[in-house]
């Protein structure tokens, strides 16, 4: 058996009692090397998405005073009307939201979240991005299409750097709104208010950059569907389904099945089958404690438009 590299015997030493039992100590230590590598990818797909929401609000959208909708839209509202600093606003404006997304989604997400919101007003404040057109239609479009890759990357890593639709989980949980109609809401009076203290003209464009941003939004998260069916077939299901209980706090649904044919070939033996609904941001959680219990197990995701009764809400965690 090959040696250990020095960076995995480091953090071995850093992190762990080698005097444990081998087997207790191996399974942390596959755990963390998982939880580690998950990490790295997460900061770099946030990353790339703070540099591209730069991108679109310092090449296209801040030279040529243009909207857009969400927390971003009221941060740049809020720059025109006062002439407060926008980064200063960013962080300001979302502030409220990650501490709603601390009380609803968990902290590790709000840690990401606020991490990735000062970034991406160190990244305004002090990135000199070229300004690239000045055409408003390309503005309004371009701006809206790399602010959204920005915004959908961010989610994909879990965290937001618009806070609105935290904001918008939030509300939908106590109310018979959806997430979709929440935000529309929200949207509708933010242009109303541009349309109001500036002009009609510099709403209706502000109104399409929200729809580049949004529809990239969808593709770089794959819908906008507000909760995800998973469906898990693993021969750890008992470990998977404590697991989703007790850390993604949601509710399981587990049904008798037979194997079939798999990698292994032709093995018919009775196994459970697991079945739970959980939260678009919650996807990326779910998907990293899978691996860390069975990284062969063979996991189905779906987009949910609608549900009703059943165990909707979050259980709160002890």
């Amino acid at each position: 058996m090959a040696k250990a590299g020095l960076f995995d015997r480091a953090l071995r030493q850093l992190f762990f009692n080698e005097n444990d039992n081998s087997i207790s100590y191996a399974r942390k230590w596959i755990g963390f090397k998982i939880e580690f590598k998950k990490l790295l990818s997460d900061a770099f797909i946030i990353l790339t998405g703070i540099f591209s929401a730069g991108f679109g609000l310092k090449g296209f959208l801040l030279p040529n005073a243009f909207l857009d909708g969400g927390a971003m839209g009221i941060s740049l509202l809020l720059a025109k009307v006062t002439g407060v600093s926008l980064p200063f606003l960013i962080v300001l404006v979302n502030a409220p939201f990650i501490l709603l997304g601390f009380r609803i989604i968990g902290r590790q997400f709000a840690f990401k979240t606020t991490i990735a919101i000062v970034l991406l007003a160190l990244c305004v404040a002090f990135i000199p991005y070229p300004q690239i057109t000045s055409d408003k239609l390309l503005v309004a479009v371009f701006g809206g299409f790399f602010l959204g890759a920005g915004i959908g990357l961010a989610v994909r890593g879990g965290s937001v750097i618009d806070g609105t639709e935290v904001l918008a989980i939030g509300i939908s949980k106590n109310s018979g709104l959806t997430i979709g109609d929440v935000i529309m809401i929200i949207n509708i009076i933010i242009f109303s208010v541009a349309a109001w203290l500036m002009s009609i003209e510099i709403a209706l464009y502000a109104m399409l950059t929200y729809l580049s941003a949004s529809k990239t939004v969808d593709f770089i998260i794959e819908g906008i569907e507000e909760y995800t069916g998973v469906t898990i077939i693993s021969v750890k299901s008992d470990k998977i389904r404590a697991m989703i209980i007790e850390k993604i706090g949601r509710g399981i649904t587990v049904y008798n099945g037979e194997r079939g044919y798999g990698k292994s070939g032709e093995k018919f033996y009775d196994m459970k089958i697991l079945y739970t609904i959980v939260t678009r941001l919650e996807v990326s959680k779910l998907k990293l404690e899978i691996d860390k219990i069975d990284p062969n197990a063979f996991v189905v995701m779906h987009s949910i438009k609608d549900m009703k009764g059943g165990m909707i809400k979050k259980r709160r965690l002890k």
